[in-house]
């Protein structure tokens, strides 16, 4: 899935045409918005951590990050601090967006405002480029961090 189609994705359902766009139109924009990122994450750490043939262990390794996980191992700050600042404001914008992501899916009272979206989509936009253009061995790192467990040394 490629990131920049999803940005473009999330922002024609923002578009207002006769009329305003709906809360649903909205709401999949926020997901989609959140899913850009993810998939972002997804395949850096694929092409990171294989040979980048797309085969199958390129497919398992892009199968492998988990939302609930990488929203954990973007939260540990001291993890975090030894990455440059585009990897840690890549994290940070990664666990905004799933948190609005979960509200907008899973929350039936939840209303969105327009200007609110397109203010998440540019946030994911502007992570995206900013953790694209991090050295290759922080971004390798970093996809370590967010997919391995790492246990406590004895």
């Amino acid at each position: 899935m490629n990131p920049r189609d999803s940005l473009a994705t999330a922002r024609r359902l923002t578009e207002s045409g006769a009329s305003p766009p709906t809360q649903a139109d909205l709401c999949r924009a926020v997901s989609t918005a959140y899913y850009a990122v993810f998939h972002c994450l997804a395949s850096t750490a694929a092409d990171l951590l294989t040979d980048s043939s797309r085969g199958p262990e390129w497919h398992q390794v892009y199968r492998a990050l988990e939302h609930g996980k990488a929203r954990s191992a973007c939260r540990q700050q001291e993890a975090m601090r030894a990455l440059p600042m585009d990897i840690r404001s890549f994290a940070e914008t990664f666990v905004t967006l799933q948190k609005a992501r979960h509200e907008a899916d899973y929350a039936p009272e939840s209303r969105s405002l327009k200007l609110d979206v397109l203010t998440l989509i540019d946030a994911a936009e502007d992570a995206i480029d900013r953790f694209e253009q991090a050295a290759a061995h922080h971004r390798r790192r970093f996809a370590v961090h967010v997919l391995l467990f790492k246990r406590r040394q004895a």
